[in-house]
């Protein structure tokens, strides 16, 4: 009968399977692994940031180290790492992720200065492997279609609520040290073996080469014809002078250009993707740039000091605020994530616009406490994780769907480094705001955010 929560439910079911239609399962496992694994480590970071410094060294320390890496590895890397096969670039980054985590967990706790530079260096570790596995993982979604992206997406996302409540719940509710929570966790790369040697199907990669970009090979290709121009040019100038001394010398300069043609194709790819990149900056870098900018401003210099009272709220402890929001924030990262295959963003601009006004709310009420209750900021940092999630996924989906097949891994790779920078600028800003909001509560008469 139309109408009834049976058919209703028969009909979700159809729709369901329609989206999906044509997905192959080990792809959609093994992406989504991807994502959670590459981020998984990079957000429980975050999530002790308080833990690792201390209260009185401003979180974006923590912040920085946690992406500056990251971000330079997306800034170059996709200017060369075609040359390293993806299985090799796998071991690479679950040897790297893993002795920045053990270096952090095996490192005393102590908020002595010296300590605090060993653990920011196993950050910095970890942070190179994320950065060098995102732009990998994105630009491998190019051989495996849109349900591998959406899957890396939501993989991603799920990070973030994994990482974010895991923490919390081995730091605050089960009660474990943030030593022994963190050393835990440093085994968690493994996954990211087995998911690409044994659940991903290797049938596209092997049949694309598997060792180089397409980008490479466009490179390689505009690199032959510029040389074959040439060569055609100084051979013709030679047969009209007639002189045979200089038709040699022409094709001694060929021979002696053939013999350094890895050095010019490599000028040649460098130059071509360089056009490439100038390409993605307006219609899909600066929004991704913006949102994260705003994001990360609130997550690392805002969230720290939005305290209230704890008789009005639900914690016992002031440090209790500080993950708790960074978890509804990736509640908000992961729906929005995960997503792709059911709501599309086409403007990108717009989210991003209203994320900048969420930091501005969130700051004002850091000066001029007018929000009445936690709750409402809760909802405000749920909202922020939706926003920032939606423009993620949908400026890769955007660039799957627009950019030309021959620049689409190139693009997916160099326009990752659009959040990783965002983040950097965030993270300089955060690491002054956050001690400024806190002098001035402070001078206010709310010294919450000195106590933990």
């Amino acid at each position: 009968m139309p109408g009834t929560p049976a058919s209703s439910w028969a009909m979700y079911k159809a729709r369901l399977k329609a989206v999906f239609d044509g997905a192959d399962p080990r792809v959609c496992a093994a992406f989504w692994l991807f994502g959670l694994i590459n981020n998984v480590l990079y957000v429980i970071i975050l999530s002790a940031a308080l833990d690792l410094v201390g209260p009185t060294i401003p979180k974006g320390v923590v912040l920085l180290a946690d992406v500056l890496p990251s971000f330079f590895t997306k800034l170059t890397a996709p200017y060369y790492i075609h040359n390293v096969p993806y299985y090799l670039r796998i071991w690479i980054f679950v040897a790297l992720s893993t002795c920045g985590m053990l270096l952090i967990a095996l490192t005393p706790e102590s908020t002595d200065g010296g300590i605090i530079v060993i653990k920011m260096v196993g950050v910095m570790l970890a942070s190179l492997s994320s950065g060098g596995g995102e732009l990998s993982f994105l630009g491998l979604t190019h051989y495996y279609g849109h349900f591998s992206l959406a899957f890396w997406g939501s993989g991603t996302g799920g990070a973030g609520l994994i990482g974010s409540g895991a923490y919390v719940l081995f730091t605050t509710t089960i009660g474990l040290s943030p030593r022994t929570s963190l050393f835990a966790f440093s085994f968690l790369p493994i996954i990211m073996l087995v998911s690409f040697f044994v659940v991903l199907p290797h049938g596209p990669l092997n049949a694309s080469g598997g060792k180089r970009g397409e980008y490479e090979r466009l490179g390689e290709e505009e690199f032959r014809d510029t040389a074959g121009e040439e060569e055609d040019e100084g051979t013709a100038q030679a047969g009209l002078l007639g002189d045979s001394r200089i038709s040699n010398s022409v094709h001694s300069l060929t021979s002696s250009g053939t013999s350094n043609s890895k050095v010019l194709r490599a000028l040649q790819s460098f130059k071509a993707n360089l056009r490439r990149a100038r390409g993605l900056f307006f219609p899909y870098m600066l929004p991704l740039l913006l949102v994260y900018i705003a994001e990360y401003t609130i997550n690392q210099g805002v969230a720290p000091t939005l305290l209230f009272p704890l008789f009005s709220s639900p914690f016992s402890e002031y440090r209790a605020f500080y993950p708790t929001y960074n978890a509804i924030y990736q509640v908000g990262v992961f729906i929005s994530r995960s997503s792709t295959p059911f709501i599309r963003i086409h403007h990108l601009y717009l989210p991003s616009f209203l994320q900048v006004l969420n930091l501005v709310v969130l700051t004002l009420h850091a000066l001029f406490d007018f929000i009445p209750n936690v709750y409402i900021i809760f909802a405000i940092v749920f909202w922020e994780g939706l926003l920032g999630g939606v423009v993620y996924v949908s400026t890769f989906a955007e660039i799957t769907d627009n950019v030309p097949k021959q620049d689409r891994e190139f693009s997916l790779g160099a326009t990752s480094v659009s959040d990783s920078g965002g983040i950097c600028i965030a993270g300089f800003i955060a690491i002054s705001l956050e001690v400024s909001l806190c002098h001035w509560q402070v001078a206010h008469g709310r010294d919450y955010c000195t106590r933990t």
